[in-house]
This record gives C-alpha cells, structure tokens and sequence, in this order.
C-alpha cells in the first residue's frame, strides 16, 4: 500500500513538471523583433513628437500603442558610424569605426549574431546597412575581397540589399516567408526616406503653412526644400505602415517587438555632419503589446548603443561585458528610468571624397546631459559646410544672400562664419536651438571643467586618437 502511494505521488510529480516547464516555456516565450529604420531622420519631424504640419498616422500610432523616447540621440551624425554603434552596442571609438567606408571588424561582435546563437531567424534588408565597406572605389573593392572583409553574410541567416520603395518590401515579405514556423526571427528593414535627393513630390505640404526651426532663415527656397523633406517622412509613413499591417494580417503583432529609429538627423541646416541636436536626436519608438506599456513618453536620455542591449535583453540572452549601451527593458512598464547621465557622440570621416572641406572631413565631440553640451571642434580654423546639400538652390541663394550683405547677422554667423569656436557650450533647458555659445563664460568656468573633464576621461578610455580637449598649463622656460 505505502509503495503504491509513493507511486501514485511520483507519477504525478513526472507529469506535473513537463506542464509547469511547457508554462514556463509559454511565460518567456521569446519576442519577433522588427528594426524599422529611417535614413537621416531629425527627432522633432513627426506627429507623434508635436510637429504639427506633418501627416505620419501609422508611425503615431505606433508610439500611442508603445514608448517614444523624446531624447534619444545617436552616437554620430553620420550613417557609417552610427549604424556601427547601433548594430554593436559599443561606440564607434571602441570599435574602430570613425572612417566613413570602413568594414566592421569581424572581430568584433553585432547583435544579430548573438540573436541567431540564441535561437532566432535572422535577417538585414532594404536600404544599404553601410557595416561591409564602400564597393564604389576599385581599388577598396580590390581590399575589401583580398582580405575577406565583407563579414555580414556569415553574420545573419537572410541578406538583401536595395533602394526601390517596393524591392524593400518584397525582401520583408521573403524573409517572412523564409522564417521558420515557430522560431522567433529579427529584422532589420532600411529604407532610404527622407535622404536625399528629396523626390516624394505628391507628399510635399504647402511650404507657406510650415513652422521652421527659429535658427534657420526664412526663406522661400528654405520652405520649399523643407517641405520637400517633409514629404520625404509622410511617404516612409505609408510604408511603415505596410510592415505593421502585414504583421497583423500573419497574427505575430501581438509577440512582436517593432522598433522605429532613425540612423542620425536631417540634411538640413546644422543637422546631419554636424553635433547640434537636429544631426544626433532622432526619433526612436518601441511597441510590444505584452512587455510595453501603451501611450508611454520617456524624458530618459537614450543612446543608440542601448538598442543591442534592449533587444538582448528583451530576448532573454545574457549581454556581452563589452556591450556599453543599457537596455532600455526597464523602462517599458512605465517605472523610473534615467537613462544615461551623459551622452556622448562623434564626428568623423565623411564619405569617401578627399578633405575638401569640412563636410567631407571633420573632427569633433560632443558630451552633453539634460542641461549642458559642450562641443569640441578640433579643426574649429574650417568653417561649416553643409553635408549632401551643398548644391541645392536654397543654399545657393544664402550663399548669395551672405555675399551681398543682405543676409540677417544672426543667420550670417552660425552658417558662414570664417571659422567655428574650438568649444561651444549650450544651456539645453534654455537655449534648445544651441545658438548662444555659452564658452568661456566666468559664470559657467565649473560647468566647462567638468564637461571637459568628462570628454577627457571618455577620449583617454577609448583611445581617441585626437588632441585632449585639456591641455596642459603653460610651465615658464
């Protein structure tokens, strides 16, 4: 009789833990991960962030069903360095990563890998993912292929490449068809809007209703090129929403974590090339019906090294001691989240021209928290010069407008000085537009060394390869 109870006692133990395991199992089951990415995509330029003459229903949507992040920002202005930092979770001195046509090092680890060794389906496509080198030059192509350079098709399961509108989503349609039936997958789907060349004509609203940012010069040919960016956005709106609506029309919306980011700001007038916050703060969203809390807002300051941990994170796999982004999964369910105290960001190598000038080549940083920036011009004697949009007619004519004396003296200095300030320091709270260069004020000498100490230290433990931002006192002969 005992035998048999202790029997009876043991059976039904056998069979109780394969339940209690499969529960377990459906209690952590592992989220899809969708990466929308925007190409040059300045933060304040959606609905859902207040700007109010723009039309992005699905991207709003998108945030009214999920977190947006008003702070985030990326690790460079440039695509080339950014991407790097986001695909890694380390920044792009860590990881070699401040030349434009640079390949990332095989050495060195991207997140999709960790997914895949982690069970997922994995894949990057659409827009160029810039992490394999530059194929325009013969003689790099010659390099690229001798040494075997090219890594990420060993990095992920599916790997396309286009530009066309169309192509982008019938890659995403191939992928999700390819993913394997009950297998989390992740994908990184690219799109080209709003880069340059601005050509969504049939989205452009009326330049004449547009509120532009206070530190540009309100012209004619300003409104209608903005516009023109403008319509760039509310186009990669109808597309994004293609993505999402095809994720409920398959039924994995509810076990899928989208995120929507920009790759670095806006080619506009001082954004993209450059430290000020339209060339780094970029829009960044994230919707999971089970793990985040709908109709969130975060003031938390957010860096693009924080997506592979967040995504690690999220999937349950243990994240690298060299990843240094934090995973923003805390702040999904609505607790306390600072973020980072300090951000900070890079300015490289642009493209692959000859130094020219400084859109092709310059060297900065940036530290900044919610209150204070300090930017380091390192070759501060060259003047600004715009990135990708040097050529177009709005520039041209304030070109000409500083040529004859005709343009306003504030506008005047911020574009066309004969050269930049070694450091610019900006007051955030008070001054968001970052015009009034607070360095070398007695009233913030604490402030500037501090900020300059943080540089110092953060240029040292990455081996920076520029000038200290502090220089020794002058020691009499």
């Amino acid at each position: 009789m005992i035998f048999t109870k202790r029997l009876a006692i043991a059976l039904s133990l056998l069979m109780a833990f394969p339940l209690a395991s499969e529960a377990q199992k459906k209690k952590t089951q592992q989220p899809n991960i969708v990466l929308i990415v925007s190409d040059d995509h300045s933060a304040p330029f959606l609905g859902s962030y207040g700007y109010p003459q723009i039309k992005t229903p699905n991207i709003d949507k998108l945030a009214k069903e999920g977190i947006l992040y008003r702070r985030a920002y990326t690790t460079a202005p440039q695509c080339v360095l950014s991407r790097a930092a986001i695909m890694t979770g380390r920044n792009t001195l860590d990881i070699q990563m401040t030349r434009f046509s640079a390949p990332l090092d095989k050495s060195v680890t991207a997140y999709p890998e960790l997914l895949r060794k982690g069970g997922y389906y994995t894949g990057i496509l659409g827009r160029n993912f810039h992490l394999d080198g530059n194929r325009r030059v013969p003689e790099t192509v010659e390099v690229l292929e001798k040494y075997g350079l090219e890594t990420f098709k060993n990095r992920v399961d599916y790997l396309k490449v286009t530009g066309n509108r169309d192509s982008i989503y019938q890659q995403y349609t191939e992928f999700m068809d390819q993913a394997p039936k009950g297998k989390p997958f992740f994908v990184q789907v690219g799109y080209s809007d709003p880069h340059r060349i601005f050509n969504a004509k049939d989205f452009e609203p009326n330049p004449a209703d547009l509120s532009l940012p206070k530190h540009w010069p309100d012209t004619k040919q300003v409104r209608e090129d903005f516009a023109s960016y403008l319509g760039e956005i509310q186009r990669l709106d109808g597309d994004v929403g293609r993505v999402l609506d095809d994720l409920e029309k398959r039924g994995l919306a509810k076990n899928t974590l989208v995120v929507f980011i920009g790759d670095n700001g806006g080619a506009l007038l001082r954004g993209k090339g450059t430290l000020y916050n339209l060339g780094l703060n970029v829009p960044l969203i994230m919707r999971h019906p089970g793990l985040i809390k709908a109709g969130q807002t975060s003031d938390a300051l957010v860096s693009g090294i924080d997506i592979a941990p967040t995504f690690l994170d999220a999937a349950g796999i243990a994240i690298p001691k060299d990843i240094t982004g934090a995973s923003l999964v805390p702040s999904f369910q609505g607790a306390a989240f600072n973020g980072h105290e300090y951000i900070y960001a890079v300015r490289g190598a642009h493209g692959q021209n000859l130094p020219h000038n400084s859109a092709d080549f310059d060297l900065g940083r940036t530290v900044f928290n919610k209150k204070y920036k300090l930017i380091y011009n390192a070759i501060w004697q060259i003047p600004y010069y715009p990135v990708d949009f040097a050529g177009q007619p709005f520039w041209l004519d304030l070109k000409q407008r500083h040529a004859d004396g005709k343009l306003d003296q504030q506008f005047d200095k911020l574009l066309f000085a004969e050269h930049r300030p070694m450091f610019e320091i900006y007051d955030e709270e008070k001054d968001p537009e970052e015009t009034n260069n607070l360095a070398g004020k007695p009233e913030l000498k604490e402030t500037e060394q501090k900020l300059k100490t943080l540089l110092q230290e953060w240029m040292i433990l990455n081996r920076d390869y520029l000038p200290l931002p502090i220089e020794p006192k002058a020691v009499a002969p």
